[in-house]
């Protein structure tokens, strides 16, 4: 069976979302495969962001992600949308769901580690419903 095809999106797609993907690939690379996208871009991904995901993770989201549009992903058959305050955006799937998660940008480091462990626990979730076809 193949894998499916998990997006995690926000509007900029430079810090909630570009954690889900790389906590995806770590905690669900066996299970599905991990992408990330926004309606628009930043030039770089949340330096804070990057900083916590090394420090829990050891993953340095700067040598193996970057912001990209809704249009530079393939098609897929999960959405995950990250929580907005405003329009989120949206792709076809045969099944979207919102964390509704705050984001962290600006705020202080805890903040940062509170939305990483929340995402690790929800992707870890997910992991588990993707293998007991329970979505």
């Amino acid at each position: 069976m193949k894998k499916p095809k998990v997006a995690f999106i926000c509007v900029h797609n430079s810090c909630r979302s570009q954690m889900a993907e790389a906590l995806g690939k770590l905690y669900g690379g066996d299970v599905f495969e991990s992408y990330s996208a926004g309606t628009e871009t930043k030039p770089q991904i949340n330096q804070d962001a990057v900083r916590i995901i090394k420090e829990l993770y050891n993953i340095d989201m700067n040598e193996t992600q970057k912001s990209k549009l809704l249009s530079d992903i393939p098609d897929v058959d999960i959405v995950i949308k990250m929580g907005c305050n405003v329009v989120c955006p949206s792709l076809p799937a045969s099944h979207i769901e919102d964390w509704g998660l705050e984001d962290p940008t600006g705020k202080e480091d805890k903040a940062f580690i509170d939305a990483a462990k929340m995402i690790e626990y929800k992707v870890k979730e997910l992991v588990e419903r993707i293998k007991n076809n329970n979505l």
